[in-house]
Parts: C-alpha cells; sequence; structure tokens
C-alpha cells in the first residue's frame, strides 16, 4: 500500500504538474506527501551582475538566494496540498540532487517517489544529466513514478 509519496520539486512546470498528479493520488489513498527540494549550487548558472549597478554588500550570496526560492517551491505545493487535505512534510536540504532524492526516500520511507520529467532521450539525459534519468538508474528500490511534460 502507498502511504507516503515523495514529490521532488525544482519549481519548474514539470515538477508542478508532477507534483499535482501525486496530490491527486495522495487523497485517493489518504497517503501523505513529502515535498522535497534540493539546492544543488553546482547546477546553477550566475549571471554576471554589474558592480557599477549592484553594490557587492547587497547582492545575496547565492545559497541564501537558492534557499529562498527551494522555500518557495515548497511553500506552493504544500498549499496545494492544503488546498486538497492532503498531510505535507517538507524537507529543504542542499547536495547532489539525484543522492539526495534517492537518500531521502529511504530515510522517509516513502513508497513510492513521483518526479516530473521533460522527457530527453537516454543519450541527451546521460549528457544534460536528467534527475529523473538518474532516480531510476539508481540503487533506489523505492518504485519511481515519471510525470511527462
Amino acid at each position: 500500500m502507498v502511504s507516503r509519496i515523495l514529490v521532488p520539486t525544482d519549481g519548474s512546470e514539470t515538477a508542478r504538474k508532477a507534483a499535482i498528479f501525486a496530490v491527486d493520488l495522495a487523497k485517493q489513498l489518504d497517503a501523505t506527501i513529502i515535498i522535497l527540494s534540493v539546492v544543488n549550487q553546482s547546477s546553477f548558472v550566475t549571471q554576471i551582475v554589474s558592480a557599477a549597478e549592484t553594490p557587492l554588500h547587497v547582492i545575496e550570496p547565492v545559497d541564501d538566494y537558492l534557499n529562498e526560492a527551494a522555500r518557495g517551491y515548497v511553500a506552493e505545493l504544500e498549499k496545494l496540498c492544503e488546498k486538497h487535505s492532503v498531510r505535507s512534510e517538507i524537507i529543504v536540504t542542499g547536495g547532489q540532487t539525484v543522492e539526495i532524492i534517492v537518500k531521502e526516500a529511504k530515510k522517509s520511507k516513502a513508497d513510492l517517489i513521483v518526479i516530473g520529467s521533460h522527457g530527453r532521450s537516454a543519450l541527451a539525459a546521460s549528457i544534460l544529466g536528467s534527475v529523473a534519468y538518474g532516480v531510476i538508474h539508481n540503487e533506489s528500490r523505492t518504485p519511481v513514478l515519471i510525470v511527462r511534460r
């Protein structure tokens, strides 16, 4: 029986679609949603900001910005869960995204991972580093449901 569903999010439209599916499934199964956002600074491409435009003491550290964005993503999904009377737990952490998703699925005793995918080919995923591809090909024993865009 599925009673705990892990839903990783990066704020993308595909992740939102997966979350909507997961919340609907959780409602039907009376399951809890575990909302996970992984802050992975290495995947963040920074924009160059001219010192003339913004003083250095005003620029937020990248970690603070990423954590704030991640908390925004999970808050949005938490509201979706509340709207549909689905229990939820929130986890915002840092690290390598695929590794953290797999570890968190085990740690939180998730029965299912629901994750969005952009639908890249295996070759493109291996070159571009698809998170969904990494999760399903990892050593995880937790079933993974892929929601395509």
